[in-house]
């Protein structure tokens, strides 16, 4: 939708409109009959968003961090144990392994993609883990602690390659808990297998956000874990619900973490649409790409490799000019994201650890330069084009191309 003449970054207003009846009819079943947390709404949006991500179990939770949370608390993290993530992430994916307990560690992307690089996994864990032969689990040399999970991320819609990191994580005894929060729908060819695998269907159990801005979005806050075990999806449905195995009957301690039913309701009609919304980014991503090809001196556009079919919850560009150009968009009427301007082991919230600048280079310096352009289904090709010409103005008048 353009106002004013300007292009927003992000377009809530017309799906929302094209679905209004669908949508405002899903909040008044809830008001006739009363059910506001749980019940049909609720079992209906799991049975079908499983279904969507090829898993057996889908469990229904507040909001994303949520969903990483108890997803890893269910699989067996534990207090003292260090989980592997990457830098460049929304800190929701560290804030959910520590409240699980645990301490998160960072293994650097791969420049190209964004996400855990496979190899610098491998380095990590021959380097700075050994085998302790009393408790069978791989242990941080310099931590002391036992290394017991890897969290990669589908970061903008793209899957990790996650056959490399699977096989490590089987040789190191580590769970995999995938953080799709970004990735509703997005696929992984799986050489190993031999077939295409969903995002979320991979490792033991994945999460889910369903903020209203994720390509699967709620009306408000949202998420959920997906997974192939039934053991972890019935200790996720404890611990979403004060750790309940059945009314008043506290099995555990658990949380109050529970999707719902009008944010169940909402998605399930929007459900419906994502696989063509997702099918619209791709056609706008591939549009972007033909624009921005003619500036390749000046920008870097995504990287698609053969095995992956992303679905573009962002389209990220790379420049080194990325303040003076947002600057020159903004002026033009033209919105803008950085996703993320900070790395995480930079921010202030995890000083006490000690990192510094210069440890995790590559994601230093995608996050000095990364620039996300207008993404949604509804975005126009005129809107597209104006965009490409706003950058190609840009590059003129610095003559950096």
């Amino acid at each position: 939708m353009t106002q004013n003449g300007k292009i927003p970054f992000v377009d809530l207003v017309i799906p929302h409109r094209e679905l209004q009846e669908e949508l405002v009819a899903a909040f008044r079943a809830a008001l006739d009959t009363a059910g506001f947390i749980g019940g049909p709404a609720v079992e209906g949006f799991e049975r079908e968003f499983a279904a969507f991500c090829d898993t057996k179990h889908c469990v229904g939770v507040s909001s994303g961090t949520d969903a990483l949370r108890f997803a890893l608390i269910a699989a067996g993290v534990k207090a003292g144990h260090v989980v592997l993530t990457v830098p460049l992430t929304f800190i929701a994916t560290t804030e959910a392994i520590s409240q699980a307990g645990a301490l998160p560690d960072f293994i650097d992307i791969d420049p190209r993609t964004y996400t855990m690089d496979p190899e610098k996994l491998r380095q990590y864990l021959e380097t700075h883990c050994v085998l302790d032969p009393k408790t069978g689990q791989y242990v941080h040399r310099v931590l002391g602690r036992p290394v017991t999970a890897v969290v990669p991320v589908h970061l903008y819609g793209q899957s990790a390659d996650m056959d490399p990191i699977l096989a490590l994580a089987e040789r190191y005894k580590l769970m995999v808990i995938e953080d799709a929060c970004q990735a509703h729908g997005a696929e992984y060819f799986s050489k190993k297998e031999n077939r295409w695998r969903k995002a979320g269907s991979m490792g033991q159990a994945a999460a889910f956000s369903f903020y209203p801005g994720k390509n699967l979005g709620a009306c408000g806050e949202g998420g959920s874990v997906t997974t192939n075990d039934e053991g972890l999806a019935r200790k996720v449905s404890m611990l979403r619900d004060h750790g309940q195995s059945k009314k008043y009957y506290h099995d555990i301690e658990g949380y109050n973490g529970r999707l719902d039913a009008i944010q169940a309701g909402i998605l399930r009609v929007k459900l419906k649409h994502v696989s063509l919304w997702n099918e619209q980014r791709r056609i706008c991503a591939r549009r972007y790409n033909e624009l921005l090809a003619p500036m390749k001196g000046l920008i870097g556009i995504p990287y698609e490799p053969s095995w992956s079919k992303p679905v573009y919850h962002l389209y990220v560009i790379r420049i080194a000019y990325r303040e003076e150009l947002q600057e020159h968009l903004t002026h033009a009427g033209i919105g803008t994201g950085i996703h993320y301007p900070i790395p995480v082991h930079l921010q202030k919230a995890y000083a006490s650890r000690n990192w510094n600048r210069g440890d995790f280079p590559v994601s230093e310096e995608a996050a000095d330069q990364i620039l996300s352009l207008a993404m949604y289904p509804s975005l126009q090709s005129h809107q597209q084009s104006r965009v490409a010409e706003a950058i190609a103005e840009f590059a003129q008048i610095h003559s950096v191309i």
